[in-house]
């Protein structure tokens, strides 16, 4: 057996055992009661009104925190590529994303709180404090900052391997640097950006810890909901049935994305190549 074809055999068990096998236990299970008969009751109770307000919630939080991690991340970004040490600041931007989730969630409890560091500082400034925990205010601030770093690196990576010539002629052309970044960096990191978005939207439309632990359970998505079935209720079939769906859902937006994104490449394949005469 040659190289190639044991890495693609590795790969194909890989494959069985951490992806395939999982999903189909999750589709199984999706019809199954909690009697363990055979029924499409999971599916019909999915499609009641407490389930599609949570799968809006889903879509609408993840769309928010994708929105803000866009935001924020894209000057942070477009700034890395022109500054010195971009690796050690990278490396600076990636080393939280290290740290376990939960870990971050509890520093957070103290960081919000009422009595913490950021209450702190805005009563010296306003001599007053706000509240930043067990809402949605908390619940965006915390995951913004969790997915920041995993919407700057796709961003960074785009926009410094854009042919700097480009925005040269831009300039000696006339343009502004904001002209520039408006009209010849956004449209060449467009691919870039619908990678951030499919990095960010795609995680956060599950996200359940963050719901629990800051927003106090005040914020219920599909995350939570699987969450609860599968370790408080007990009702596996209702959770795998949410999981079904959802992974669905995700399958048909990366797919819608990647259409996207490869409609995009085509047709700025030979700009950010710099041309022929760049």
């Amino acid at each position: 057996m040659g190289h190639k074809s044991a890495s693609r055999f590795i790969y194909y068990i890989f494959l069985l055992l951490l992806v395939l096998i999982p999903l189909s236990l999750i589709i199984i299970q999706s019809f199954i009661d909690v009697n363990v008969n055979f029924t499409l009751t999971n599916y019909q109770q999915f499609f009641s009104p407490i389930y599609l307000k949570m799968t809006f919630n889903s879509f609408l939080y993840a769309g928010l925190i994708t929105f803000f991690c866009l935001i924020l991340a894209y000057p942070l970004a477009y700034g890395l590529t022109k500054l010195k040490y971009q690796k050690v600041i990278l490396l600076l931007i990636i080393i939280p994303s290290w740290i376990n989730l939960l870990l971050k969630a509890y520093a957070f409890l103290g960081l919000l709180g009422s009595q913490g560091i950021v209450n702190q500082i805005i009563k010296l400034l306003t001599g007053d404090t706000v509240n930043l925990l067990f809402n949605v205010t908390g619940f965006l601030i915390v995951s913004v900052y969790i997915f920041l770093p995993f919407t700057i690196i796709p961003l960074y990576n785009g926009i410094k391997s854009i042919n700097p010539n480009i925005a040269r002629a831009s300039n000696d052309l006339g343009a502004t640097k904001l002209q520039t970044l408006r009209f010849v960096h956004l449209p060449l990191s467009k691919q870039a950006v619908y990678s951030a978005i499919q990095i960010v939207f795609i995680p956060s439309l599950s996200i359940f810890m963050i719901t629990r632990l800051i927003a106090g359970n005040r914020i219920i998505t599909l995350g939570t909901a699987i969450e609860q079935h599968f370790l408080t209720t007990g009702n596996w079939g209702i959770g795998s049935a949410i999981g079904t769906i959802l992974i669905i859902t995700l399958i048909i937006s990366i797919l819608i994305i990647n259409k996207v994104n490869k409609r995009k490449r085509t047709n700025n394949k030979y700009l950010v190549q710099g041309g022929t005469n760049a």
